[in-house]
């Protein structure tokens, strides 16, 4: 009799890779950079109900937790894990509108228009009494590259500067920091010197914003080191940006400074002072009688 041949059953493989589930894809992707960091390939994912995990292979599978362990316990009081608790960031699109004037100020006085030698700034005629200059250089540029490239960066820091600010009030600001930037530049270049631009006053918008660290309910249980780490990230940006070979080096940090002091006593002003709807609309009025007046001279003095 034949006896029925007995099988041993066959071992169940263990699963290639294991999945690591997560919160969501920004995790995923933090998650992610720290495995690859220590030598361990993963795959993100997302299954039906939009929900995101990592796949790795089994035999790193304690590697990878070990790993997520340690990253989460050393970070998990990470200082630089901020809330920012100045006004959310605002781009104010008025902003177009001052662009527009420059432009359309450039079309004017631009090919050796007698204008642009009525308003360069330029030291000796300065000193000889034509202080209108300080301002009225701000509105005028030497070619169509010089005002691309101060509008290319402009647009944005003027935007952000008066959606912080007011539009009224911070476009006077940076306009005044733009003034103080040649200011800077009458004083400390040595020997005559002619200038033009509106660079000094996008550095001065640049100021403004770094500034915002200075803000006192910003500083509220914050430490110096933080404050300081806060403006110290407007001085690298204008380093990165300022400070170009062919440049007016000079006029551009004294608008960076004065862009920087304007914005510290707006900040220290009583909560609401620099957005209030009078103080804007008198910003703005004071801004075109400025530029206007400073003109006015520029003509009838030339």
């Amino acid at each position: 009799m034949e006896t029925p041949l007995q099988t041993a059953a066959a071992p169940i493989a263990p699963p290639a890779t294991a999945t690591l589930p997560v919160r969501s894809h920004r995790q995923a992707m933090d998650w992610s950079l720290v495995l690859v960091s220590q030598g361990i390939e993963t795959t993100m994912q997302r299954d039906a109900d939009g929900r995101w995990s990592l796949v790795v292979a089994s035999k790193d599978s304690e590697r990878a937790f070990k790993a997520l362990r340690l990253y989460q316990a050393e970070n998990r009081n990470w200082p630089w894990h901020q809330h920012l608790t100045w006004p959310e960031t605002r781009f104010d699109w008025a902003c177009l509108g001052w662009v527009a004037f420059l432009i359309t100020f450039h079309w004017l006085t631009g090919g050796g228009s007698h204008l642009q030698g009525s308003g360069i700034m330029d030291t000796a005629k300065v000193f000889s009494g034509q202080w209108w200059r300080v301002f009225t250089a701000i509105t005028l540029h030497a070619d169509l590259g010089h005002l691309a490239e101060n509008l290319s960066l402009g647009i944005l820091l003027f935007g952000l500067a008066m959606g912080r600010y007011g539009t009224g009030t911070g476009l006077l600001a940076a306009f005044l920091a733009g003034a103080g930037g040649n200011v800077a530049s009458l004083l400390l270049n040595p020997g005559p010197f002619r200038g033009l631009g509106a660079s000094g006053m996008v550095m001065g918008a640049l100021g403004l914003l770094a500034a915002q660290a200075l803000l006192p309910s910003a500083r509220k249980g914050r430490s110096l080191k933080f404050v300081l780490a806060s403006v110290m990230a407007g001085v690298m940006l204008f380093v990165l940006f300022g400070l170009g070979p062919g440049t007016d080096m000079v006029a551009h940090l004294g608008g960076f400074v004065s862009g920087l002091a304007l914005g510290t006593l707006l900040v220290c002003a009583p909560a609401g002072f620099a957005r209030n709807i009078t103080v804007n609309l008198l910003s703005g009025i004071a801004l075109v009688a400025l530029v206007a007046g400073t003109w006015w001279l520029a003509i009838t003095h030339r």
